[in-house]
């Protein structure tokens, strides 16, 4: 249940960051509601496997330079996992669009990381 909750915050923070974020575009299934609704958490399933398999390889090997940035490399860190996202979404029919790199990617990893944070304070988790 917990990794659901984590795809629909995820496709809720991709959300905010579209409309935001003039570069970054997500073409729907469909023209209507339930496929953009479909869409979005697609895409917002690839951000969450991504994040999951991809960043901890790429965040442990920046490591020196992480810290060399007292960790501002981190943002660039999360850009690159939204622009893989982007590219993996080329293969199906929901596709993540990033115009620019360097403005948009960074603007939109910063609005995907506030409002996620943002939501995870809302959400119940079991940890103890």
């Amino acid at each position: 249940m917990s990794f659901l909750i984590r795809v629909i915050v995820n496709a809720l923070a991709l959300a905010v960051a579209v409309w935001i974020v003039p570069g970054i575009h997500i073409d729907a299934v469909g023209d209507d509601t339930l496929g953009l609704v479909v869409s979005y958490l697609v895409v917002g399933l690839i951000f969450g496997l991504v994040n999951a398999l991809v960043r901890p390889i790429v965040s442990l090997l920046s490591l020196p330079i992480t810290c060399l940035t007292l960790g501002l490399f981190t943002i660039v860190v999360n850009a690159l996992m939204l622009a893989l996202t982007g590219w993996l979404t080329r293969f199906i029919p929901a596709e993540l669009i990033i115009d620019h790199f360097w403005w948009d990617a960074i603007a939109g990893t910063i609005i995907i990381s506030i409002v996620s944070a943002v939501l995870g304070l809302f959400v119940s988790s079991d940890r103890r």
